[in-house]
């Protein structure tokens, strides 16, 4: 399986039989799996989405977006207990091109990734149990 490290961004071929939250980047050893979301931009995001074979679910918010401020320490919290899945951030504002690409006209806006493909995608805000729900209702359970 394919991981990039949120650190360094080069590709690492994990063995199936490590986890993902156990494994380290054979280039720099860091991490390959983050207990918190990782910032993604205009730069890196097409280097680690389409290339990590793990989904991807990605906030993208802005920081002078109340909503956003509401729903961050949710979107943490959660990112904690699932490493089958790696959580991510993108600040709009930062980030144009994304958003344009994306089509992101509100926010926050969720989307759920599989490499090239969005599986799932959603507008406004939620709290820890509504996206436990929404990410549920995708087939992703902790």
């Amino acid at each position: 399986m394919i991981i990039v490290c949120p650190a360094c961004m080069k590709k690492n071929n994990l063995p199936t039989d490590i986890p993902v939250a156990e494994a380290q980047c054979g280039q720099c050893d860091h991490d390959l799996w983050s207990a918190k979301p990782i910032n993604l931009n205009d730069d890196n995001f097409m280097q680690f989405v389409p290339n990590t074979e793990i989904p991807v679910f990605v906030d993208f918010w802005a920081e002078w977006c109340g909503p956003c401020k509401s729903m961050a320490p949710h979107f943490e919290q959660l990112a904690q207990h699932y490493p089958q899945l790696q959580f991510a951030k993108v600040n709009t504002e930062a980030a144009p091109r994304l958003s344009a690409f994306f089509q992101i006209r509100s926010i926050p806006s969720l989307i759920l990734f599989k490499q090239t493909t969005q599986l799932a995608r959603a507008a406004g805000a939620m709290n820890t149990s509504q996206l436990q729900a929404w990410l549920a209702q995708h087939g992703i359970r902790n």
